[in-house]
């Protein structure tokens, strides 16, 4: 566990009011022009090779309070389900908008060392660039799934082996709806043939909504509330068709509980 920066957010929940006048009085403009500041401060660390493990916890947690401070509500529950357990894992989740990208971080690194699978854009976005390539992430084309397939394969069984945990969106874009036909097995496959355990992630994220001409600035919504939701760690048993529906039925049955989906 990272304990320098004093981030241990394990399961959480804002409590009281942690908004400022301006923040819920322009949400989504005070929001972006904050989150600015964290991404530039961040790149400009990352540029001179020291934008570490606490740095990305930190500019992470950050933006959990910027949220809070725009009138969010966070409730993040399940983290003993993966804090436990010694050896990486392969996060499965449903991806629904940027906001996971950005908090994921401060939730699971403390105690268990993550990166992502990313489309290849993410690794070539003006200045939020060089913080993505530090955090050594499995980089995919999105656009020749047979290739994307190998990549994960290889490259994430290579951050396996080297200690990360995987945080993989089988989803092929951000979408509010969650459906299961898109939702491939390519964290299964990876978690088969690394030999590890997959955690099941439900994420209702869309108070940072998608936008219309540039999909990652939509607008802030403070009052759809945000949560994350941990299962247990499953195995993979024989192809993991059984594993993969168990992680299907745990994100829709969170979607549904929350009203994100009937």
């Amino acid at each position: 566990m990272v304990k320098s920066m004093n981030i241990d957010i394990g399961n959480y929940k804002t409590e009281g009011k942690q908004s400022n006048f301006f923040g819920r009085l322009f949400p989504t403009a005070y929001f972006y022009t904050s989150l600015m500041k964290i991404v530039f401060s961040a790149s400009s660390l990352a540029k001179k090779g020291k934008y570490n493990d606490e740095e990305w916890i930190k500019s992470s947690y950050d933006v959990v309070k910027l949220l809070e401070k725009v009138g969010c509500n966070i409730e993040i529950t399940g983290t003993e389900n993966f804090k436990s357990i010694n050896e990486p894992v392969v996060f499965i989740g449903n991806h629904m908008s940027t906001l996971e990208t950005f908090v994921l971080p401060c939730v699971i690194h403390p105690y268990k060392k993550v990166t992502y699978v990313v489309k290849k854009s993410l690794v070539e976005y003006p200045v939020f660039k060089h913080v993505m390539i530090s955090r050594n992430p499995v980089v995919v084309s999105r656009d020749n799934p047979r290739e994307d397939l190998k990549t994960v394969l290889n490259d994430g069984l290579e951050r396996i082996n080297s200690g990360l945990s995987v945080i993989v969106f089988p989803q092929t874009t951000r979408t509010t709806s969650f459906d299961a036909k898109q939702f491939n097995t390519i964290g299964i496959k990876l978690a088969k043939k690394a030999g590890v355990k997959v955690v099941p992630v439900a994420l209702r994220t869309d108070a940072w909504a998608n936008g219309s001409f540039f999909k990652d600035f939509g607008k802030i919504d403070p009052s759809k509330k945000i949560s994350f939701a941990f299962g247990k760690p499953l195995e993979i048993v024989g192809r993991g068709d059984d594993q993969h529906e168990e992680v299907i039925n745990f994100i829709e049955k969170h979607l549904r509980m929350w009203g994100s989906i009937k």
